[in-house]
């Protein structure tokens, strides 16, 4: 490294890297993925982009939240996009080994020999997709922590590559025993999947029963994929020679590393350099070799449990914040598709509530406070002064219904 926090000659070397050709094709095709899971599930464009950085770098990413949050629907589509082998299964306390990895050999066993036959099953896929892991006995969790690792699989005496691109988990809730902790470290990437806002209802109706004509027409199996398993696994190969940062860029990152450290989320440091491979994924879907400030969203995702996220979300925000207030142009994540129109509708639904004649119970009071705070939330992602005006509006708004009589009784 040079003194006074100079690029060298590595941050030389990340400069002069061009994407391959081939590479761009694999990650214009990867983009038509996104549109496609975009135009299908309504304000998931962050869980789309994660998910996409996860088939770059070849990491694992795992989705908690309720049920019918549309955590299974999302990685079927994206595995249906993607033309490669793939394996999906829903994980009980009772399931076992042989469901996942194949039948145990007859013939090879009255030969003395323990195997299984892995063809068609979780060994021989490229993409993977387990539902409810978390659910899965100890046999059952210690083949995925070789087939996560090392991407082995150990079949009786012999340990056998696996072809595994990435996995796909997903649960309702965080593992809090001590005996999934293993597993759980193998995603890098943590993300939830939640129950849309109230301003929302309109467009989950709309686009929901789309899907629901689009399936019982038989649409959606018809779709056809639009990258190839093996355009992805030279894609992998190639990963290597993008892996080069700047100096300045690795300076900000050991900063926010330490300082989410500081905060008591553990990091360790095989995860610290994995994350990097996320961060130049996300680089690399832009177009870029370099990566910029935006791409250290992904830091949001990395928690251990559910209160870290509210941390992660503060110590990412001022970095994030100031990188697209220099960049106002700049490409960002949407949160929330609904338009200001739709906002403004829903807004002034509630305004007419709180402002009503008749009052509110307890439970209806907090309920459309909630709202505000979610449609405070929406707005504030949105640059344009109408949105800003909005906000001031919900503001004001609040302190009248802070300062009102009825809202301290109902304390």
């Amino acid at each position: 490294m040079t003194a006074g926090g100079g690029y060298g000659m590595v941050g030389k070397m990340a400069a002069a890297l061009r994407v391959d050709a081939a590479d761009e094709r694999v990650l214009a095709s990867l983009a038509g993925v996104g549109r496609t899971l975009d135009a299908q599930f309504l304000d998931k464009q962050e869980i789309t982009r994660l998910l996409l950085i996860s088939i770059v770098a070849g990491e694992h990413l795992v989705l908690i939240g309720p049920p019918g949050t549309a955590k299974s629907a999302m990685v079927r589509l994206c595995a249906r996009l993607i033309d490669a082998r793939y394996f999906e299964y829903l994980l009980t306390r009772f399931s076992e080994p042989n469901e996942l990895f194949g039948p145990v050999d007859i013939r090879a066993f009255r030969e003395g020999h323990y195997t299984r036959k892995t063809e068609t099953m979780l060994p021989d896929a490229e993409v993977v997709f387990l539902d409810e892991i978390f659910r899965a006995n100890s046999a059952i969790l210690n083949s995925l922590l070789t087939i996560l690792n090392e991407r082995k699989y150990s079949n009786g005496a012999r340990l056998q590559s696996v072809p595994l691109l990435s996995l796909f988990a997903a649960s309702n809730e965080v593992p809090n025993d001590e005996a999934l902790q293993a597993v759980f470290d193998r995603f890098l990437l943590r993300v939830v999947s939640d129950n849309l806002d109230s301003y929302q209802f309109s467009q989950l109706v709309e686009r929901g029963l789309a899907h629901e004509r689009a399936r019982l027409a038989g649409d959606l199996e018809a779709q056809a994929p639009l990258v190839k398993g093996e355009e992805l696994r030279s894609l992998h190969q190639r990963l290597a020679q993008y892996l080069i940062f700047p100096e300045e860029f690795l300076a900000k990152y050991k900063s926010l590393i330490f300082q989410i450290r500081s905060e008591g989320i553990s990091i360790s440091d095989r995860r610290v350099v994995k994350l990097l491979k996320l961060i130049k994924a996300s680089a690399l879907l832009d177009g870029r070799t370099e990566p910029n400030d935006s791409d250290f969203f992904v830091l949001r995702h990395i928690w251990n449990n559910l209160d870290q996220r509210e941390i992660l979300d503060e110590i990412t925000a001022a970095i994030l914040g100031r990188y697209y207030h220099e960049n106002p142009n700049a490409p960002r994540l949407q949160h929330g598709q609904a338009g200001l129109e739709d906002l403004l509708t829903e807004l002034k639904v509630i305004r007419d509530l709180l402002v009503a004649p008749e009052p509110l119970s307890d439970i209806q009071l907090f309920s459309q406070l909630r709202n505000l705070n979610q449609i405070k939330a929406a707005l504030q992602a949105v640059p344009s002064e109408t949105a800003t005006r909005m906000i001031g509006e919900i503001d004001k708004l609040l302190e009248s219904v802070f300062a009102s009589s009825r809202f301290g009784s109902s304390l």
